[in-house]
């Protein structure tokens, strides 16, 4: 209960704000006036929150948009320029010819040479070339700023509103960039136009010195009957810097929004001051022995492996040990690279083609029959309610809402009517049920005999994250475009930690949202028995803090690296780089010890504590603590500890075959899943139909029920024929059985007309693998193998 105290109210505001939406207004009013207010108050601060973080996502996002377009077109208007300029270089040396010209006498007037130069160059042309002969390089920053100008009227439409809706707090007190946005938001609230300012009302302290000549040009202005230059600051450019800087200070963590969950301070994220006080207590109760040690003691330890990972790699590939290590040239010249090989894992092996066909309402019963998953779907407000659930009708909206096919499209093609569909999914289908469901299923998988053998090491459960893009009819919040998987529509993320064959925890995000960033999330918020030691991800799944962190609380980080070779900038030694001159794989630089040693007693590990204890969502603190924008000298201790983890895993990759081979295996087993999901979710081309984020997460937790049950069956079909075959003795098959994947569907019915009213028959598979052992053609299969590897 004392570190239950120590979660944030935030967090527990998140989950009674999402129960609202379940309520229709008539159960609210049959609340107690007490319980109607804590929900409506968590409802309204959360989606208050939401709300302004969907507000800064927008911002974000146009203002990325803006500098991308004019960055783009300068380079254009460049390219334009020089190629014009180029055409008229040949004219501009004729004209230069004309200055040692011998048939041209030295008394001639210089305005006739004038205009015999502009009989070979247009007058109007002069100034592009004098410029372009000028200016050796052309200031592409300078074209850029011209483009917010032709930009204006675009960036005005989009971004203004956003500015006077936003609350923008800074770090820095006075700081001069929020007294600009103040001052433009005095301006647009009052309708007024910015170039009906004088030139001292605007607060330019907030410029930076590089970018002043950019904003301010020479213009001509009346004076006293004349006219004369003056400098003066273009308000085009002037309003889009404020945006500018703005976004630069969101990323870096200088701006924030108080009222936030994703862009409040960074150190509202961390757990009070008051807490931290009793931090010997909290850190007791936490349970991670690395936050009991001194980090210099920490330290000692990971030099020592970390120096005897460079000797055994260095010395192995300088014994031909390591024949994957291709070395080039010598001496100074020597270079290394890493071969890599991927061997692909065959997904829906050739066994599944020989058992019957079944039908995916049976399959779900005959996995409730074994595992009771389906008694998670308790009613919503299950201690005010006394019916039992309809089974039949929770089984259809699973089926409805994990097939793609949905309820109207169900009951078209079902025995179940839309309203009893619609109603039980009101009051069954929410993510706590179907998160607690698929833990059943999980959970009994990993006592079948064959789990064991899915096991990629003896006795460790290696698990991987990956992502899987899904377009959006409809266009969410969180949709994003992504012209490599969407072309130009838009779409979401699914990533799923699957660990030993079974997807174990998932989670929807944007695409345009880093994977690196949920990593911890999911594996740390798994829910399930089946705990991975062992997390591989893609080159999506690395950042700067993923290797230090799930090092601290109990994981080995083990991606997939890619180009590995003498290039290799990002591992490091505890000494010199000179130190290690004789080595073939070296570090580039040396670790700073004395800067983690003196950020961990206080800094870091408030921040781990904070993570541990879910303050807020690990995502955020990660997504903070990876931005290369944030000086703070907290991430940067945290990011040399990082450092360390990562080259010793590094070396590892680098050294052992095995490592590298598990790791691609790993990821293989999330593809395969991916492919099963893809042929589960097939209805309307596997395209999110929802309106909302929490549909599309709770028809993807559908989709991942549905997969898990389809696992499961396979799993258990293979247990039971493991079990057989090590009761006849007939070894050989035994083996060949172990290296099967469960992850397959040629067996399971997804398609048809569906009827959940009917007596479904009992299915015995015992009796079934009985029937079909000796039918089964395990010669083939054998060779079927032997061809895919």
């Amino acid at each position: 209960m004392w570190l239950f105290g120590l979660v944030s109210y935030r967090e527990i505001s998140k989950y009674y704000a999402s129960l609202i939406t379940y309520h229709p207004v008539r159960e609210i009013k049959r609340m107690s006036r007490e319980v109607a207010h804590a929900y409506l108050l968590c409802f309204i601060s959360y989606r208050y929150q939401k709300v302004n973080d969907n507000l800064v996502d927008t911002f974000l996002y146009h203002v990325n948009k803006f500098i991308e377009e004019a960055k783009e077109a300068a380079k254009e208007q460049m390219a334009k320029e020089r190629l014009e300029a180029n055409q008229h270089l040949r004219d501009a040396g004729k004209i230069l010819d004309l200055f040692t010209d011998e048939t041209i006498p030295d008394e001639m007037i210089f305005g006739a040479v004038k205009q015999k130069a502009f009989s070979i160059l247009d007058k109007e042309k002069f100034p592009l070339i004098s410029q372009y002969l000028t200016r050796a390089v052309l200031d592409e920053t300078a074209y850029e700023w011209q483009q917010y100008v032709r930009l204006s009227q675009k960036f005005k439409l989009h971004l203004r509103h956003l500015l006077l809706n936003i609350p923008f707090e800074s770090q820095t007190k006075d700081d001069p960039l929020l007294k600009a946005a103040a001052f433009l938001k005095e301006a647009f609230g009052k309708d007024k136009s910015l170039r009906d300012y004088s030139q001292k009302s605007f607060p330019q302290a907030c410029i930076p010195e590089k970018w002043k000549k950019y904003l301010h040009e020479i213009k001509t202005i009346p004076w006293y009957g004349k006219t004369k230059k003056r400098r003066m600051l273009n308000a085009d450019k002037y309003e889009f810097l404020v945006y500018k800087l703005l976004k630069q200070g969101l990323d870096a963590g200088d701006i924030f929004i108080r009222d936030s969950r994703n862009y409040k301070s960074f150190e509202e994220d961390w757990i009070s001051e008051e807490q931290w006080q009793q931090k010997d207590t909290l850190i007791k109760n936490l349970n991670l022995p690395y936050l009991h040690e001194p980090m210099a003691v920490i330290l000692s330890r990971k030099k020592a492996e970390l120096e005897a990972l460079f000797k055994r790699v260095n010395d192995r590939i300088k014994n031909g040990e390591s024949p994957d290590i291709k070395i080039t040239g010598s001496g100074e010249s020597l270079r290394w690279h890493l071969m890599y090989h991927n061997n692909a894992e065959p997904v829906d092996h050739p066994l599944y083609s020989q058992l019957p066909q079944i039908g995916i309402v049976d399959l779900l019963l005959f996995v409730h029959q074994k595992t009771n998953c389906l008694s998670a779907f308790i009613h919503l407000l299950d201690r005010y309610v006394k019916t039992d659930a309809d089974m039949q009708c929770i089984i259809a909206c699973l089926v409805a809402f994990g097939e793609n096919i949905g309820l109207l499209k169900m009951a078209e093609i079902s025995d179940i009517s839309y309203q009893a569909m619609v109603t039980a999914a009101h009051n069954f289908i929410f993510l706590e049920n179907l998160k607690k469901a698929s833990d059943l299923v999980t959970n009994d998988m990993a006592k079948l005999p064959i789990f064991k053998y899915f096991n990629i090491e003896e006795e460790i459960i290696h698990g991987s994250i990956d992502g899987q893009k899904i377009d959006t009819q409809t266009n969410t919040i969180n949709a994003r475009h992504s012209p490599k998987y969407f072309g130009l529509r838009k779409g979401v993320s699914a990533i799923t930690l699957i660990a030993n064959n079974i997807p174990v925890n998932a989670k929807i995000i944007g695409t345009h949202e880093h994977e690196s960033y949920f990593a911890f999330d999911l594996l740390y918020n798994n829910t399930s028995d089946v705990d991975p030691h062992i997390l591989s991800t893609d080159d999506h799944g690395i950042n700067q803090v993923n290797h230090m962190i799930l090092d601290v609380f109990g994981y080995q980080f083990s991606p997939r690296y890619v180009h590995l070779n003498s290039d290799t900038k990002d591992i490091y030694g505890f000494h010199e780089p000179g130190f290690y001159k004789d080595c073939i794989v070296k570090p580039s630089r040396k670790i700073n010890k004395q800067l983690i040693i003196q950020e961990w007693p206080d800094n870091i590990l408030r921040v781990l504590a904070s993570l541990a204890l879910k303050t807020t969502t690990q995502s955020t603190i990660i997504r903070k603590l990876s931005s290369h924008l944030r000086k703070n000298r907290t991430k940067k201790a945290m990011w040399e500890f990082d450092n360390i983890i990562k080259s010793i895993d590094k070396l590892r990759y680098i050294d052992s075959l095995t490592v590298r081979q598990g790791v691609q295996k790993a990821l293989n087993r999330g593809e395969a899943y991916h492919k099963l999901k893809r042929a589960v979710f097939h209805a309307h081309q596997g395209k999110f139909r929802v309106k909302t984020e929490l549909e599309q997460n709770i028809w993807n937790e559908c989709a991942r029920f549905i997969t898990n049950n389809i696992i499961f069956y396979q799993s258990y079909i293979l247990s039971a024929l493991l079990t057989q075959k090590e009761k006849e003795g007939k070894q050989e098959e035994a083996d060949l059985i172990k290296r099967i994947s469960p992850i397959a569907w040629q067996n399971v019915n997804l398609l048809g007309r569906f009827e959940f009213q009917k007596q479904q028959d009992t299915i015995n598979i015992e009796e079934m693998i009985s029937l079909l052992a000796q039918k089964i053609l395990w010669h083939q299969l054998k060779e079927a193998e032997e061809a895919l590897t």
